[in-house]
């Protein structure tokens, strides 16, 4: 009764007479079928959408694909992907005191009103959000339209968004066995983190002509997130020269480390060049970056696991400690079991400790081998297809 009601309020305000509303949804003469995707906030939100655009152009290619959310990090990745991409206002709940929180309690209002335009004139047939601040305007506006939701949740615990669009929504996908006793078992099906499978399909002889690799060392990929990590670039500082001395390092400091650069350590001109220092890797570097790799360290957001698992590659995640809900903790020591990592809380994290995993691991053949092994054995390669199938079955 109450959507209905604010619905027929949007209906005068624009004084137009829309589709009739049935109970379950609009019923739109269209021969394409509309996907729209939202998320925001992270790397994290936008690959997997990228993941599942990627296999709906492969199983439905007349299919029109729409993004609306906050202008975050990679919007201009899913533009490349063909995706039409409108932002909105979003406003950000945080577990913390901030004056910002004020700032963004105003966007809400402002959000839900340009959620309520874009929504109505794409009209889409139903809805993939990934969860995350970005999305909630999205999704309850998707809801009083009567649109169908489908909602994916990356990590071990759910953010408060996934939490509350899960009341809204037809269909909730999860990454992780432990996220299920969040949600209602009925709409509820375990398929793992969609992740460009792209990725795993890097070359050796490229990864080494790209980053510059002539020598025969053992290469670690040091990843810090889409937002960097200034913990894990200074504890790698302080061990370099002693990592450089047996390994080639590609390191990925994080774009919106710029302005807080890692400090220059002095090093010879024969350490130097075992040293490769980036920002950000672009998908066709990342893929050569992940086959070279005999070790990645790296946080532990749900899309980093599942990247490194589906490579089968060993590692060492180094949660990030104020996570909401401490999620990539969770993450981390749930994906552990497997086999695949080794798990270092933060402050836990020592130069000479560190430095000891990295030489356990890297010095013991097998015992990497296993790891990988194990990497493997949890990767779920068919998520983005499995989702992109539900979409379209939902809709049929």
């Amino acid at each position: 009764m109450c959507r209905n009601i604010l619905v027929s309020i949007w209906y005068l305000v624009f004084s137009i007479k829309l589709y009739k509303i049935q109970d379950t949804r609009y019923q739109i003469q269209d021969t394409k079928m509309r996907i729209l995707f939202t998320g925001g906030g992270s790397g994290g939100h936008l690959f997997p959408i990228i993941a599942v655009a990627r296999q709906l152009k492969k199983i439905s290619p007349e299919s029109e694909l729409f993004y609306l959310g906050p202008d975050d990090f990679g919007i201009e990745l899913l533009i490349k992907e063909g995706i039409k991409v409108r932002h909105i206002l979003a406003g950000k709940f945080r577990r913390y005191f901030s004056l910002w929180t004020i700032l963004d309690i105003l966007k809400i209002p402002f959000g839900l009103c340009q959620a309520l335009w874009f929504v109505y004139f794409w009209m889409p047939d139903i809805i993939f959000s990934k969860g995350g601040y970005g999305s909630a305007p999205v999704v309850l506006v998707s809801w009083l339209y009567h649109i169908l939701i489908l909602i994916h949740e990356s990590d071990t615990i759910p953010g408060l968004a996934n939490r509350l669009a899960a009341k809204l929504a037809k269909r909730i996908a999860v990454s992780f066995v432990a996220t299920e006793k969040y949600f209602s078992l009925k709409k509820t099906a375990l398929i793992g983190n969609p992740i460009r499978l792209e990725i795993t399909q890097g070359s050796r002889e490229e990864g080494r002509r790209i980053f510059g690799i002539n020598s025969e060392k053992p290469v670690i990929l040091i990843i810090g997130g889409s937002q960097g990590s200034q913990a894990i670039n200074e504890i790698i500082l302080a061990i370099l020269p002693q990592l450089l001395e047996k390994y080639e390092i590609i390191h990925i400091k994080g774009q919106t480390l710029r302005r807080r650069p890692c400090k220059v350590v002095s090093l010879g001109s024969d350490l130097e060049k075992s040293y490769h220092l980036y920002p950000f890797l672009e998908e066709n570097q990342l893929k050569h970056a992940y086959t070279l790799a005999d070790l990645v360290i790296s946080r532990a957001g749900s899309g980093s696991i599942f990247e490194i698992a589906a490579c089968a590659k060993p590692s060492i995640l180094i949660p990030l400690p104020n996570a909401a809900g401490d999620h990539q903790k969770e993450n981390a020591f749930e994906y552990s079991k497997f086999g695949g990592a080794v798990v270092i809380e933060q402050s836990n994290l020592t130069p000479h400790l560190f430095l000891n995993e990295i030489k356990r691991i890297l010095d013991n053949p097998a015992l990497a081998q296993k790891m990988g092994e194990g990497a493997k054995n949890f990767s779920q390669l068919e998520a983005g297809q499995k989702v992109a199938e539900e979409l379209i079955e939902l809709v049929s």
